[in-house]
């Protein structure tokens, strides 16, 4: 299929983004690196009047350090922060999740942005975000706010942005001492799209735990720090009380198993390095 008419701006700045965003709300898409956008244009599934191209806005580009978190522009690609060179110390956890995000031809032209925007449940980034509770920055016209990475994701596709918003950035924890992580995923082949996907965070008192693929957005726990039966039983209550689906791909019980294996390797391979 081909997508419905649309025009197509190529914006310079940022401002200029926001402008075409306060005049056309709904009616238009922000493009950056299209991974997404453009499967969902070809299939119909989204039909705007106009594409607004910021993939080509240097200052949206970056990757920096801001107070105590890590800065992703939008138009950053996912190739551009996984060769980014402090990745693996500044934010382990996106380190590991990053070489199950597609293939690297996809991810040298997905945006980070790109894949929080589209808020598919068993992508890898959203979870991450939801892990770590981080930032998304999301700027228009009349000024900017941050939203709160566990709250943006409201359900399947959907998110907190208004209709006359861009996120310009994503903002992820920079890792302190007493911190480590894992990231484990099953999926039918290797760069699909999750049947399951485990993200855990671990310090000498808490465990958060992440599950994608589960439920119409990323589901967040935290735990004190569990251990032997403590931990199955943790596992096995939320392997139950998460919603299910069965699916061409894997049925419920499938995935309910795959939350308790996943969960507690990915636990433990995180308290290991604790040591």
């Amino acid at each position: 299929m081909k997508p419905a008419p649309f025009d197509y701006v190529h914006a310079e700045t940022a401002g200029e983004a926001l402008d075409h965003l306060a005049e056309q709300g709904e009616r238009a898409s922000i493009l950056a690196g299209g991974q997404s956008l453009i499967a969902m244009l070809n299939m119909r599934l989204l039909a705007p009047e106009m594409l607004i191209d910021v993939s080509r806005i240097a200052p949206l580009k970056e990757i920096r350090r801001s107070g105590g978190a890590i800065e992703i522009g939008a138009a950053v690609t996912q190739s551009q922060l996984e060769r980014w060179p402090g990745l693996a110390e500044a934010l382990p956890l996106v380190a590991k999740a990053l070489p199950h995000l597609g293939h690297f031809q996809t991810r040298n032209k997905g945006t980070v942005c790109g894949s929080i925007a589209h808020a598919d449940p068993s992508s890898e980034l959203p979870l991450c975000l939801a892990v770590l509770d981080g930032e998304v920055v999301l700027e228009r016209r009349r000024g900017r706010r941050m939203a709160r990475g566990r709250d943006f994701f409201t359900c399947l596709l959907q998110t907190q942005r208004r209709s006359d918003e861009m996120i310009t950035a994503v903002r992820f924890p920079v890792s302190g001492p007493g911190e480590s992580f894992a990231f484990h995923e099953m999926a039918v082949r290797h760069g699909d799209f999750a049947i399951i996907a485990v993200a855990a965070r671990v310090t000498p008192n808490a465990i958060t735990i992440g599950i994608g693929g589960s439920a119409e957005r990323p589901e967040v726990r935290d735990w004190p720090l569990l251990d032997g039966s403590a931990l199955d039983d943790a596992l096995n209550a939320l392997a139950w009380e998460l919603p299910m689906q069965s699916d061409a791909h894997a049925d419920a019980r499938y995935r309910r198993h795959l939350v308790r294996a996943l969960g507690r390797a990915a636990i433990e391979e995180a308290r290991s390095c604790l040591s």
